[in-house]
């Protein structure tokens, strides 16, 4: 049984930690998880990191209390309209054409680093899309093999360095060290993809509370990454406005009777809700409540639309969309998607886990177990590729993972 690795999700509406360990099957247990209402976020950001850090606090706690371990570090997640992502391409040669060893894979990555990166800007994912050998393209893992040119084509994944900061002090703040900082979206597809998925092309969508996060995976590995600054939260903030009624109601509101296609809501049903003023409470049309719904999904598939056909991977997603994140779970949300997108559309549910599954196991909690996926896999790689006599790398939790995605095709 592996050591248990601690993941923190600190999304704009809830902020989840999770304890989970890796089985000797490959499955990951989940020991024990702890949610909090999000404060301190602003759209995926961190706006105040005292607040946020009380966040974390909560949500740690109960995580502990549950599983009885105690949170030393953690693996966070990260999103944001400040995050951007390029493709570039490094090139190393190799020496009298002998076999490709790790320092070759690591010039090539270290040349594909190198584009122009402003001061205020910080990279926090260099992963590996593909590498060519000698003009052959398609090769998965060149370690061992015979040539000598080595090409990678590599995605990188850069973010504000002060948002990236204030992030890292709001999980200090609550008493805890960083170890890896990951993108949300890419943490997401390690829970809810399958191999097969990401082989022949597949969109991942995590809808969440501020932010929509784009993934495309192509070819078994993450080829273009986008986050939207519009989520959930502006669905209960367009019924809050709409219907002049308190967020929190509208919130209530929108989970208990929300519905994406409104011609599956009867004319006349009508709702009890919340208001402001004397009136106390009143009744509104259950159908106006959809229509105003269906208005604010609407712009948030044509955006997800809009941003795949610029990547230019529109035609390459024979696997659809796969949809995660609170917001994918409202009533009618597939099937309206499924119309929008005009691609295959299914939930994603985390994968492959037992345990303490009860609270985890919806597409709300796709990025805390993915974070969790993630950091057992880096922490299994770093093992293997550790300094002798017990030294270890610097902690640099960027660094770390830009290290991890350079040996991400060590061979088994």
């Amino acid at each position: 049984m592996s050591t248990p690795i601690a993941a923190l999700d600190l999304g704009t509406t809830k902020t989840c930690a999770l304890i989970a360990e890796m089985t000797d099957t490959g499955t990951l247990r989940i020991l024990g998880a702890g949610i909090s209402a999000s404060r301190g976020l602003r759209k995926g950001v961190v706006t105040d990191v005292k607040e946020a850090s009380h966040s974390i606090v909560a949500a740690v706690e109960q995580a502990e209390r549950v599983s009885g371990f105690k949170i030393e570090a953690v693996h966070v997640g990260i999103a944001g309209a400040h995050i951007q992502s390029t493709n570039s391409r490094g090139v190393a040669a190799i020496h009298n054409g002998r076999g490709v060893a790790q320092d070759d894979i690591d010039r090539a990555m270290e040349a594909a680093e190198a584009i122009a990166v402003p001061h205020n800007r910080e990279i926090i994912h260099a992963i590996p899309r593909g590498y060519t050998l000698d003009g052959q393209d398609g090769v998965k893992d060149p370690l061992g093999m015979i040539g000598f040119r080595l090409e990678v084509e590599a995605h990188i994944v850069t973010g504000s360095a002060a948002s990236i900061q204030n992030l890292i002090k709001a999980v200090e703040g609550a008493g805890l060290k960083v170890s890896g900082v990951v993108l949300e979206p890419i943490a997401a597809g390690e829970a809810v993809l399958t191999s097969a998925e990401k082989e022949m092309g597949v969109l991942l969508a995590d809808i969440g509370g501020g932010t929509t996060d784009i993934g495309v995976f192509i070819d078994g590995s993450i080829w273009h990454t986008m986050v939207l600054p519009t989520g959930g939260i502006h669905v209960t903030n367009d019924l809050a406005v709409g219907l002049r009624t308190p967020f929190s109601a509208a919130e209530e509101m929108k989970i208990k009777y929300g519905q994406a296609d409104p011609t599956l809501v009867a004319e006349d049903e009508m709702i009890d809700v919340a208001a402001f003023g004397e009136e106390g409470r009143r009744t509104v049309s259950r159908r106006e409540v959809a229509e105003i719904i269906r208005a604010r999904v609407d712009e948030i598939c044509q955006l997800i639309l809009t941003e795949v056909k610029r990547s230019g991977y529109d035609n390459l997603l024979p696997a659809g969309v796969v949809l995660c994140g609170g917001t994918a779970e409202l009533a009618g949300m597939k099937a309206f998607a499924r119309e929008a997108l005009q691609m295959p559309v299914r939930l994603g549910t985390p994968r492959d886990i037992e345990g303490f599954t009860d609270r985890v196991s919806s597409p709300a909690f796709a990025t805390s177990v993915g974070l969790a996926a993630w950091g057992w896999k880096e922490s299994a790689v770093q093992a293997r590729v550790a300094p002798p006599h017990g030294g270890r790398p610097a902690a640099n939790p960027l660094g770390g993972l830009v290290g991890w995605a350079k040996r991400a095709f060590l061979p088994g």
